[in-house]
């Protein structure tokens, strides 16, 4: 196996075309995303763009276990913590702008661009995933943003797609973390097509086998739709969809405290609300405020305005000690004990919380 952190190759189609392949290649780390790998497939998808034989993209993961399982947060927590002796951009810093514009390279991506999201799909991968033309998730798909429990917020895009998920489950996934299934994914608009894993291979045959012609999505959805009506009885319910009035209602509150209370009253005995509801009681103070706040600061803003200010909150996320702190306790030392900036949400200082909306 290449020691590559991407592989990339191309399948030979139908007509003389060819399709691009781009595999995330670190399955030991679930092919968590580094700054190499951003750089990688940047150049790559550019040269793809530009190049008349190339038909369609297409990303998955190495291994079965994960897609992406998010950024690489252990190598961005040594940048935080490590004394610098110049006044360059920080590794840290290049990171999330990078990554960022290889998100939005994806939403605007010229051509066809299936993403096979199966298994952990979490955090950055999810803005691999987001943005493409063609999204599949499989019977083994696990998605989430779980930024609040090490101290950040939903980013990569999670400012335009919460806010265009039904009701208010995007507020709900955003603040909870809550692990989303593939039915989940499509019903939130995370996803497009549900098909087995195991058929992911003759997905690749069958589009190789294609005449895209002048109607290229057309001819990938063609494809992805057969093996999706084959792969139906594999679909596990939404738990999202079957909880969405439950969602709806523990959301119903005019101001963060009053959400979090409701959640913090959630009486029922379903075992997935009840770790949702866990998961905000231990999540950081500032990280739940600095979502809410984003959540609804985004809510008529374009793609590229969401970006714009999550590279802002994001590069302020890196100085003010409460992303750091997350990834100590949960990565570095393992105490599974952070030291959060506010103890509660009553005590986060909103004057605190406004510096990451500013322009340093």
């Amino acid at each position: 196996m290449s020691n590559q952190a991407v592989i990339f190759e191309e399948l030979e189609a139908a007509d003389g075309r060819r399709i691009g392949v781009a595999r995330l290649n670190v399955p030991r780390a679930m092919n968590a995303l580094s700054l190499e790998m951003i750089h990688m497939l940047k150049a790559r998808l550019d040269q793809w763009a530009a190049d008349d034989a190339i038909a369609a993209v297409w990303l998955e993961g190495e291994g079965d276990k994960a897609l992406c399982a998010g950024g690489d947060i252990v190598a961005l927590y040594r940048d935080m913590t490590e004394p610098r002796s110049d006044n360059r951009a920080s590794e840290g810093e290049t990171f999330f702008t990078d990554e960022y514009e290889l998100d939005y390279q994806i939403h605007t991506y010229p051509k066809p661009f299936v993403v096979w999201g199966n298994g952990i799909v979490m955090g950055g991968g999810l803005g691999l995933m987001a943005g493409g033309s063609h999204r599949v998730v499989t019977e083994h798909s696990r998605l989430a943003m779980p930024e609040t429990t090490i101290g950040l917020y939903p980013d990569v895009g999670a400012g335009w797609f919460l806010n265009r998920m039904p009701g208010r489950t995007g507020l709900f996934l955003g603040l909870t973390g809550a692990r989303m299934n593939g039915t989940d994914a499509i019903f939130t608009g995370l996803a497009d097509r549900f098909i087995r894993h195991d058929m992911r291979e003759e997905v690749k045959q069958a589009l190789q086998q294609t005449g895209f012609g002048d109607e290229a999505y057309a001819a990938v959805s063609r494809v992805l739709r057969r093996f999706e009506a084959g792969s139906r009885e594999a679909m596990p319910q939404s738990v999202v969809r079957e909880h969405f009035d439950v969602i709806q209602a523990l959301t119903d509150g005019d101001s963060l405290v009053e959400v979090v209370d409701n959640l913090g009253q959630y009486a029922g005995e379903d075992p997935w609300l009840i770790k949702a509801v866990k998961t905000v009681a231990a999540a950081s103070p500032a990280s739940l405020a600095l979502t809410w706040q984003h959540y609804h600061d985004t809510l008529h803003d374009s793609l590229s305005e969401v970006f714009d200010k999550e590279l802002r909150i994001s590069k302020r996320s890196l100085k003010m000690g409460e992303f750091a702190e997350g990834v100590r306790a949960l990565l570095i030392d393992k105490d599974l004990k952070p030291r959060w900036h506010f103890p509660t949400l009553e005590s986060v200082d909103p004057k605190w919380i406004e510096r990451f909306f500013i322009e340093s």
